[in-house]
């Protein structure tokens, strides 16, 4: 006979939990609404995973991690932390800050949070006058992303990013029309394309739903200026929205497209 299902997603804490951290991560669960597993002492990680749940956050000093029994995923600014650098140098070249046209002051709804990566730079850009919305559907990328955005060193000036567990295409239909100047999408990539471990366990977990031409216009509702949507060179992303890319690097394979707003300027 087989054992007892497991549960798809728990709450753990690292081999040597402190209570603190206990008591954060059996806060954290109740707040998600997930189990929380108790994890004894230098007990090993990977028989919970074998035997209890097919992922675990797992809460650490330096953050939460996810772990399923392929690989682990944990927050990290990457490529952001030097966009950032690259911006608060005098540059303007960011791709996200060029087509959205963003500035000072600015509310930006981020609709897939995913690494958090465009959050952040738009967070730089708005400053602390402006503000940033980013939604996640997925539970347990919101978990590990949204903990660590809350420890991110934004500074001064930049504005914090406000991350919520939701449907995007949901939230969208609760907005008043120009909520935001600028609506932002990174929709999963139509094709797959060879990437580092933590964009393909966000893969994974990523509930993304395609981004459709209906969502879009509801998008350009919200807005007061653009939709910002990202795609892949070699896909029809963009086009299957009507949408064109603008021009970019010819040495990325990453594109850029954008409708303007519905909302009464």
């Amino acid at each position: 006979m087989n054992g007892p299902a497991r549960i798809p997603l728990g709450v753990t804490t690292s081999g040597q939990p402190e209570v603190a951290l206990v008591q954060r991560a059996r806060e954290a669960a109740r707040a998600w609404g997930l189990p929380f597993v108790a994890r004894r002492k230098k007990q090993p990680l990977g028989p919970l995973l074998e035997s209890v749940a097919e992922a675990l956050l797992v809460f650490e000093r330096e953050g939460v991690t996810l772990w399923d029994k392929e690989s682990s995923f944990s927050f990290n600014p990457g490529m952001a932390h030097l966009r950032r650098l690259r911006i608060l140098d005098g540059q303007r070249d960011d791709a996200l800050v060029r087509v959205g046209e963003l500035r000072a002051g600015d509310h930006v709804l981020d609709c897939t949070l995913g690494l958090g990566q465009d959050a952040l730079v738009a967070a730089l850009v708005v400053g602390p006058e402006g503000r940033v919305v980013a939604l996640e559907k997925s539970l347990a990328l919101f978990a590990v992303v949204s903990q660590g955005l809350a420890a991110y060193p934004y500074g001064p000036a930049s504005s914090r990013v406000e991350a919520l567990h939701a449907d995007s295409h949901a939230y969208l239909r609760t907005l008043p029309s120009g909520s935001f100047d600028v609506v932002c999408f990174d929709p999963m990539f139509e094709k797959p394309k060879k990437s580092q471990p933590a964009f393909e366990m966000l893969r994974r977990f990523a509930e993304h739903a395609p981004l459709t031409p209906d969502v879009l216009r509801e998008a350009q509702r919200v807005a007061r200026r653009w939709v910002v949507v990202k795609g892949s060179k070699y896909s029809e992303d963009l086009t299957k929205l009507g949408l064109e890319a603008e021009p970019g690097s010819r040495y990325t394979s990453v594109i850029w497209g954008r409708a303007p707003a519905l909302a009464p300027k």
